[in-house]
């Protein structure tokens, strides 16, 4: 009855009840009339019969598919619309399944806000702390100062000289908070031009040569390998690039390795920044790109990162319509890998 459309429902039922209606008064009328008025009931019961389809498709039919195409577009015009589901040819039914479709959309639109409203929270609350610790700091230096330390020449220096690493500090979590804000919105337009990304990535490699250094830490890319052009905002990756190799510097073990590789993958180039470090759990790696997540807070802090890096490089690549994943395994090592477009 599902499949069954009312339209024919209502036809059928206009030839069958003045059918019943002239049988019954041909059966039970007497004379030689009778034929007469069984046609006669038959006509009548066949006018009213559609009438009342006309007046019904006109008056709930017409309604139904109105609503029904409102339903359909309001659901289609959400943020994240399932497929349509199948439809038949019965107008009330195709309704009810669209309702239903568009009752399960908002079910799971409830389950994202209210993750969003977490993850809002928990966003705010990492702002908070973390701005929180370097003006704690400043304010300790600057009331040391004025409770004589300012006269006292071993300690004025030194104590202006750690404020203003705290004022570094802030003014770090306020540009990357700005440049997720404007990725997010779009205001931060990618300026796209034809550069070789092998040379960018060797260019950031040499500038972290020493920290590298310092850690027995060596970065190795591919020998004699050929230049690989790209159509990319150039300071932008470059952005990308020194994030995931500074982190791997970071968090990789003494004299270990960096490995970057280049992959050409059809119309894309495949970046791969692999260390063999500390790695990352597996409940770890689908939050890694969150704003403010970290994996070891307090040493992620020790270290001096910000934690919004891997989530502006995430807004980067996404911003070039590009992907980046990343896969690691706990004390085996991490790989970063992302693609862009060739030029």
């Amino acid at each position: 009855m599902n499949q069954a459309s009312p339209k024919r429902l209502f036809l059928f039922l206009s030839l069958l009840i003045p059918t019943i209606v002239f049988g019954i008064i041909f059966l039970y009328t007497q004379g030689h009339l009778r034929i007469y008025a069984a046609l006669i009931g038959f006509l009548i019961s066949f006018i009213t019969a559609i009438t009342l389809f006309v007046l019904i498709n006109f008056l709930v039919l017409k309604k139904v598919n109105k609503l029904f195409t409102i339903v359909k577009t309001f659901r289609a015009n959400s943020d994240h619309p399932s497929p349509s589901p199948k439809y038949s040819i019965n107008e009330i039914h195709n309704l009810e399944v669209e309702i239903l479709a568009w009752a399960e959309d908002r079910k799971d639109e409830i389950e994202r806000l209210k993750k969003l409203e977490v993850y809002r929270k928990e966003f705010l609350g990492n702002v908070s702390h973390e701005l929180k610790t370097p003006i704690f700091n400043i304010q300790g230096y600057v009331l040391t100062l004025l409770d004589g330390g300012l006269e006292d020449p071993t300690i004025n220096r030194n104590y202006l000289e750690r404020a203003e690493k705290s004022i570094d500090r802030m003014i770090t979590i306020v540009d990357d908070l700005e440049a997720i804000s404007q990725l997010e919105t779009g205001e931060l337009q990618i300026d796209p031009e034809r550069f070789d990304i092998v040379s960018l990535a060797k260019d950031v490699g040499d500038a972290q040569e020493m920290k590298a250094s310092a850690k027995g830490i060596v970065l190795t890319f591919p020998e004699e390998v050929k230049p690989i052009f790209v159509y990319a905002d150039r300071f932008r990756i470059r952005q990308v690039f020194v994030n995931l190799i500074v982190n791997s510097v970071k968090y990789g073990k003494e004299y270990g390795e960096t490995k970057i590789r280049f992959y050409d993958v059809g119309e894309n180039i495949v970046v791969e920044i692999a260390d063999n470090g500390i790695g990352i759990e597996k409940q770890h790696l689908a939050r890694l790109f969150e704003r403010f997540y970290r994996v070891d807070k307090s040493r992620s802090r020790e270290q001096g990162g910000t934690g919004l890096g891997l989530a502006i490089v995430k807004h980067i690549i996404e911003a070039h319509n590009q992907t980046i994943n990343v896969m690691s395994t706990e004390g085996a090592g991490t790989v970063f890998t992302f693609t862009m477009k060739k030029g």
